[in-house]
């Protein structure tokens, strides 16, 4: 087979050549007269290979396998990347989408072998089977991620499941409740053991777990401060308090005075509920527990809810919208877009304005009349003459 060299390259920097096909190929000496050659269709993807080998040589890394399978990296990618870096919960999820869905369809494909055309008949299959498109398409971010890393250690040239077209999900309505609503539950909760738990969902905008893993210590009741440095999760089968899953969720949020308010009433509540359990009260200083002190089951707590709904005669909803309707009650009151992005722990603005979508055509009809408003001493002076 002719070569074509790309010149001379130094000892212990490999070769670089284009081969007759047109492809070229890289010749990195791996030691004890063995040695690894690389292939890419382009002279600067190869030499981007051959350079990360040399730099893994430096490292004292051995040589990737081109026999690697897909289920050889992802097992290796959950362990090495994914388990140590990630929360349980989330590390969960990914290891069953790899086990149940990546590794048995794409599992024994060569890694380097993995085309776009395997992903996508992936997602079709999926879509066959009756998965929901959001849960596909959850499928494919997995992957992606996973050979995202794949190419920063040089075992693909490209990620193939970016190449790759998503399937059409339909936006997920949230229902909030409006003002009206909101006071008619807060009312008829009152007396409610959780009235607390509800107020804080509905004026602070924390998600069910957060509220569940506050404690008494994470409260600065005088300067109406809560701290949400944890949230309440079940692991492995258990409840266990996890940090949060970015530096966005960690804040410091106020408090109104009905929540203060609420918040000792429930305090008091709960001192007769640990004296009337005497011995076997079970101490978590959480804000929110069962009558024993225990973690409060989100179970129980979502219960609740649906039970405090009916009897308030207001339409199901789900506990997370208690949150929906903090965010859009916030929104419709004139409050700034990134100040409740702060408040809910959004990563970025955007999440925010994409999320309440439903409330920016009232938000632009209220600014619209507020410039009217603003105008309205000069609009005759603009009037022309003779109209």
């Amino acid at each position: 087979m002719s070569r074509q060299s790309s010149g001379h390259n130094s000892p212990g920097e490999g070769t670089v050549y284009r081969r007759s096909d047109g492809r070229w190929c890289a010749i990195v000496s791996e030691g004890g007269g063995k040695r690894k050659y690389l292939y890419a269709p382009t002279e600067r993807e190869v030499r981007r290979k051959l350079n990360l080998r040399l730099r893994d040589q430096a490292g004292g890394l051995p040589p990737t396998d081109d026999r690697l399978t897909v289920a050889g990296f992802l097992t290796r990618w959950l362990e090495e990347v994914v388990k140590p870096s990630v929360r349980p919960l989330t590390y969960r999820s990914y290891e069953r989408v790899c086990r149940v869905h990546l590794i048995r369809e794409l599992g024994h494909l060569r890694l380097s072998k993995l085309a776009p055309a395997d992903v996508q008949g992936l997602m079709a299959r999926k879509l066959a089977e009756g998965l929901a498109p959001r849960h596909v398409a959850y499928i494919r971010v997995v992957l992606r991620v996973a050979l995202g890393r794949a190419v920063k250690w040089g075992d693909l040239n490209r990620n193939v499941a970016a190449l790759t077209d998503p399937p059409k999900t339909r936006r997920f309505e949230i229902a909030p409740l409006g003002a009206d609503e909101a006071r008619t539950f807060l009312a008829a909760t009152a007396t409610d053991r959780l009235h607390a738990l509800y107020v804080l969902a509905l004026t602070t905008g924390l998600r069910e777990g957060e509220l569940l893993g506050l404690t008494w210590a994470d409260l600065d009741l005088e300067r109406r401060q809560a701290r949400v440095r944890q949230q309440l999760q079940r692991v492995n089968g258990k409840l266990a308090l996890v940090e949060p899953k970015t530096s966005a969720t960690r804040r410091m949020v106020m408090l109104t005075t009905m929540a203060t308010d609420a918040l000792t009433s429930h305090r008091e509540r709960q001192l007769f509920e640990r004296r009337a359990a005497g011995e076997v009260w079970t101490e978590t200083g959480l804000i929110f527990t069962s009558k024993l002190g225990t973690p409060l089951e989100p179970r129980n707590a979502v219960r609740s809810f649906k039970a405090a709904l009916r009897a308030a005669r207001l339409p199901n909803r789900r506990f997370h919208d208690l949150r929906h309707s903090c965010a859009s009650l916030l929104l419709a009151e004139g409050v700034p877009l990134k100040v409740v992005a702060e408040i809910l722990g959004h990563a970025s603005i955007r999440l925010t304005a994409d999320t309440y979508s439903h409330v920016v055509p009232a938000l632009q009809a209220d600014a619209a009349g507020r410039l009217d408003a603003l105008f309205a001493p000069i609009r005759p002076a603009l009037e022309v003459p003779g109209s």
